[in-house]
């Protein structure tokens, strides 16, 4: 991992803790992290995209790092959690690039927060719940908070049981998560109101078929025509399928801080 410039650290926004660190120089890159991860869930990606940036790993609500919250967990209310930061931070605006739950999380950010957002990078983010495959969907369904000792023999709670202030809070994140990723969403009709340049990247063996990320592209009005030989016909989206790769590896795999880099350096 790349040297830690800050961190961990704790800020106080919209009445919880959030724990963050900073990776790096440069303009600013916020990172969010998937369901029961922290920012270590991007392994050797947090260096590669911090050899340009100035990498700010957040750990969402009752995440890693950051205390339980007593409140539900929302993905619209996690965005406006992270654009505080932004603004206690003392920065304008910061480039945002979220995985699976955080990429919903960054999502949000870019539809409902575009003061605070100068481009999203989403990964392995669909923009309705029904994009997911459906054995992804029953995977949620199932979860609750009788999943939590259960998942206790997992690589996710051993991350966990690592960083956490208080690791018998673990069953409040299940919960917490549990209930999230059940709520139903379709935001179909708000992604062609994004503003900001948005890069989507899916694996090829991801939790959704890549179907679902070219629909989004299409929504962002990519892939529509032939951009000729000037460029002349290309949005400012761009859309990146990863190959061999999966929904639980792609977080990890050094294919991603390469493909997302090239987008980041654009003006």
């Amino acid at each position: 991992m790349s040297k830690i410039i800050a961190g961990p650290q704790l800020a106080h926004v919209n009445g919880i803790d959030l724990a963050y660190q900073v990776f790096g120089t440069g303009s600013p890159l916020i990172l969010l992290h998937g369901g029961f991860g922290s920012v270590e869930m991007f392994g050797p990606n947090v260096a590669a995209l911090a050899a340009g940036r100035r990498v700010i790993g957040v750990d969402l609500q009752s995440h890693g790092r950051s205390p339980a919250a007593d409140r539900p967990m929302r993905f619209e209310t996690m965005a406006d959690d992270i654009a505080e930061l932004i603004r206690t931070l003392g920065l304008e605006r910061a480039a945002i690039m979220g995985f699976s739950l955080g990429g919903a999380v960054a999502l949000r950010m870019g539809i409902q927060r575009q003061d605070v957002v100068e481009r999203l990078v989403l990964v392995s983010t669909p923009f309705k719940r029904g994009g997911w495959y459906p054995e992804m969907l029953a995977g949620m369904d199932a979860m609750g908070p009788g999943t939590a000792e259960m998942m206790m023999q997992t690589p996710l709670f051993e991350a966990y049981r690592q960083v956490a202030p208080r690791v018998e809070d673990w069953p409040i994140l299940v919960e917490q998560v549990s209930d999230a990723v059940k709520v139903d969403y379709d935001w179909s009709a708000e992604v062609p109101q994004l503003s900001v340049p948005v890069m989507l990247v899916i694996g090829d063996a991801d939790g959704m078929p890549p179907s679902h990320a070219v629909e989004f592209f299409r929504l962002l009005g990519g892939g529509l025509r032939d951009a000729g030989w000037d460029h002349a016909g290309m949005t400012r989206h761009r859309l990146a399928v990863l190959p061999g790769v999966t929904h639980y590896d792609i977080n990890v795999s050094p294919a991603l801080a390469a493909a997302a880099t090239p987008f980041l350096r654009e003006e």
